[in-house]
């Protein structure tokens, strides 16, 4: 009966751990524009911004949804329709 025990046990332990490797493993990732690129464009984008770190943060959210930025500091939306037609939560 010992044995029988044992070997159940070893065999929970191992199926248990191979479960856990994964689940903990990292999702696929998806064609994203290079991260360079993004800060890059929203640094220059956000230069000027009041609040720097919200700006960027939210610039690069839209440029990894857009593949693009305007240029300069403020207006040019014509540049990027998805940038300009993006909405937040509020509208």
């Amino acid at each position: 009966m010992k044995p029988a025990l044992a070997t159940l046990l070893l065999v929970s332990m191992l199926l248990s751990s191979s479960f856990l490797q994964f689940t903990m493993a990292d999702p696929p990732t998806v064609a994203a524009p290079i991260p360079s690129f993004c800060d890059s464009k929203c640094g220059e984008r956000c230069a000027n911004a009041g609040v720097k770190d919200r700006c960027l943060r939210y610039c690069g959210i839209c440029c990894l949804q857009c593949k693009c930025v305007p240029s300069w500091t403020y207006g040019n939306k014509s540049e990027c329709p998805c940038y300009r037609d993006k909405l937040n939560s509020k509208g």
